[in-house]
């Protein structure tokens, strides 16, 4: 089973996590900020990762803390569970369309880390919720998943629909790099040897 669990603890939160790459997409998450918690949702969703996550975080200071150890965490479990990468496909990419907004997705479990983008989220808030944030959870997952992402806007006004999009098209391209590809099922896919 390619799943982890993982519990991490600062003195701005207090996170506890499972992770199962070969789930159904169902998720039980409560982060104590509520538009990650939907974000997540779709992410496990679509990207039919199973997913138990709980932090409690210092968000009477703000977000920021919650939501960047969130992706540090998650991003841990994630190359956790992926071990040494044998028969994954790697690389994945799409453009995935959330009502006006359309969003490019690519991902690499290259071994390096590195988020690129280009989303130009419109408003500094959605709801309660700051834009920029989606930023750094992003940056954070993706830095210690240890996979080159990138995310462009090619088109959206709604701030909302141009976050959904993102998650949704990271979950989706996350899916299709970590399935298995029979034809090289015992292979790591890299001249390197290791990923």
């Amino acid at each position: 089973m390619r799943n982890a669990e993982l519990a991490r603890k600062t003195n701005e939160t207090d996170i506890a996590l499972k992770l199962d790459l070969d789930g159904r997409g169902e998720s039980r998450i409560t982060t104590g900020v509520g538009f990650l918690d939907h974000m997540l949702t779709l992410l496990s969703r679509h990207g039919r990762m199973d997913l138990e996550l709980t932090c409690r975080g210092d968000t009477y200071v703000d977000d920021h803390h919650t939501v960047e150890d969130i992706g540090i965490a998650l991003g841990q479990a994630f190359a956790q569970a992926l071990g040494d990468k044998r028969g994954v496909r790697r690389y994945a990419s799409l453009c995935l369309p959330m009502d006006e907004a359309l969003i490019l997705c690519a991902v690499d479990l290259s071994g390096r880390g590195g988020y690129y983008e280009d989303l130009a989220i419109p408003t500094e808030k959605i709801g309660a919720f700051d834009s920029q944030l989606v930023y750094e959870f992003m940056e954070a997952f993706a830095v210690n998943a240890r996979l080159t992402l990138h995310l462009r806007k090619l088109a959206g006004r709604n701030s909302h629909h141009i976050a959904e999009g993102a998650f949704k098209a990271l979950g989706r391209a996350l899916r299709e790099a970590v399935s298995l590809d029979q034809q090289f099922k015992d292979e790591i896919p890299s001249t390197k040897g290791m990923l």
